[in-house]
């Protein structure tokens, strides 16, 4: 893996500039030029902790591009779940994650790896460097602290679900580390580190939320709350104990958000959840920054295949568009699935300003950005500033319902967490009375695939659970076995709880030995 410090670092102020706010000056007449920085010259002064932080910040933006034609890496994360589909089938590598025949040569596992390395990497250059920076205001520095350690955790708590035992790397590295070709580490160890990682970040200070997009507490609680979920279930299998951290942990945030409404809620329409401006507040609780002077939003993906829904007349790639059949299971009367109030259109403007035209079908709609690309008699910016949605608020909610009726049955509060789900979709809930604890399980599941379907969500549900929502009986069919695309019949083995890890790392880094079950060496 290639690790790196700070490549470019007018890369790190521009972005502390987008993310961060203005960063200090004082300073720049007595600093050495940029091309003669090292890591022991740059981390003097508080700004260079803030412009560090931004480029910590800059590399979780590793979802977007590098994936080839009509593709981007995120696709990862959506075309194994079986909610979606292709319209140009233009790029083998994610063809062969839609008929999960994926291997370690696939560019979106490759790029998954090196981009969340890359994270960690300038995540351990910032924990080991800042801590020095005198004088630095104390506050100042933990915060930063934390937020590195979020970004960190977050980072490893993706890879570990995604590849099993992996390295843990929590140093800088050079040539001569003893690390520098590390062999892998048991998934409890990484575990280890991501709690630790959290807790410190629950401690540093951080507001309950912060509208600029850094971290926040409501995140901080929300992330290790899905943790001791997701340790409850496989592979760790901790059970009843690491549900009831979970259930603990979301009730924290949804008691500060009940009493404290206008800061922490659910949007009241499907529509504020790619609102442009509305990132960063209420339901979005954190999402990775984006700004079409930086980078732009990288899920076009999911438009309609070459309609003309934009300024550009006919735009989008189709390589990501929902599965019929996941989009009828859907309830009759689900708000979500009304065509431009829910996540899916099936008509839109033309040029986007335009007449209504028929799509032809229904597409995923829920990352699409009005302001940008236009609407009804109003001409869009051409300036795609819509950030991507990582930790919404109800998904807070479903973790509670889901944790918590763990824990004992389903209670009221957690019946009352699914209900407002349930609810902005104008759907009927079931009486409390009425649900066991089995029964109220997979209604959470389902409203887990529902709300949080296309959010690189679903993927690591089927994991956790090793179950995978029938589209067909409304079920849940166990993970092996379960078929995945119904044109080919094509079933998931167990080999597909882990990704193989990427060939070329194998080939540099002989430490990491055996390849994950099932793939070839």
């Amino acid at each position: 893996m290639k690790h790196t410090i700070v490549k470019n670092l007018s890369k790190a102020l521009l972005c502390g500039a987008v993310l961060l706010g203005p960063v200090g000056c004082s300073d720049f007449l007595d600093e050495q030029a940029p091309s003669n920085l090292t890591s022991d010259s740059f981390y003097t002064i508080p700004d260079h902790a803030e412009a560090a932080l931004a480029a910590v910040y800059a590399d979780t933006r590793f979802i977007g591009g590098g994936a080839g034609i009509f593709s981007t890496n995120w696709q990862l994360l959506e075309a194994m779940t079986g909610t979606s589909t292709t319209e140009t089938a233009q790029n083998s590598d994610l063809n062969n994650l839609y008929s999960v025949s994926h291997d370690g040569n696939t560019i979106h596992i490759v790029n998954y790896w090196n981009g969340l390395y890359r994270v960690i990497a300038q995540a351990n250059q910032l924990l080991d460097r800042v801590p020095a920076i005198t004088p630095m205001p104390e506050a100042q520095k933990t915060k930063i602290l934390g937020e590195a350690r979020f970004l960190r955790a977050t980072a490893y708590f993706t890879a570990v679900r995604l590849w099993g035992d992996i390295p843990l790397i929590t140093k800088p590295q050079t040539a001569g580390s003893a690390d520098f070709l590390p062999s892998r580490t048991s998934q409890e160890e990484v575990y280890k580190l991501i709690i630790e990682d959290l807790t410190a970040a629950e401690n540093a200070g951080l507001p309950w939320m912060d509208v600029s997009g850094r971290v926040n507490l409501a995140a901080v609680k929300t992330q290790l709350a899905k943790v001791y979920l997701t340790m409850a279930g496989f592979p760790l299998s901790k059970g009843a104990t690491h549900y009831k951290l979970a259930a603990d942990k979301a009730l924290e945030v949804i008691t500060y958000a009940n009493a404290n409404p206008s800061t922490i809620n659910l949007f009241p329409t499907y529509e504020d959840v790619h609102r442009e401006s509305l990132k960063n507040r209420t339901e979005h609780l954190y999402m990775i920054q984006y700004n079409a002077v930086v980078a732009g939003n990288p899920m076009d993906n999911f438009y309609a295949n070459f309609k003309p829904i934009n300024f550009n007349g006919p735009t989008g790639t189709g390589s990501s568009v929902p599965t019929r059949s996941f989009y009828d299971s859907f309830e009759a009367g689900d708000l979500r699935t009304k065509d431009q109030e829910g996540w899916f259109y099936t008509t839109y403007f033309l040029n986007g300003t335009g007449e209504p035209f028929n799509l032809g079908a229904p597409y995923v709609f829920k990352h699409f950005n009005r302001t940008s690309n236009g609407t009804r008699n109003s001409p869009g910016t051409r300036l795609n500033n819509l950030n991507v949605p990582q930790i919404r608020f109800a998904e807070t909610l479903l973790i509670y319902a889901e944790a918590q009726n763990e824990v004992g049955g389903p209670t009221q509060a957690a019946y009352d967490a699914l209900k407002r789900i349930r609810d902005r979709a104008k759907l009927t809930t079931p009486a409390l009375g009425t649900l066991n604890q089995a029964s109220f399980r997979e209604a959470v599941w389902r409203e887990r695939w529902y709300e949080l379907c296309y959010e690189q969500i679903t993927w690591f549900d089927m994991v956790r659970l090793r179950k995978v929502f029938n589209q067909q009986t409304k079920r849940f069919d166990d993970f092996v076995g379960h078929i995945i695309n119904q044109t080919q019949n094509i079933r998931l083995q167990e080999k597909h709880l882990l990704l193989p890890l990427p060939r070329q790392e194998m080939l540099n880094n002989p430490n990491l030995k055996t390849q994950n079950p099932g793939y070839p060496n």
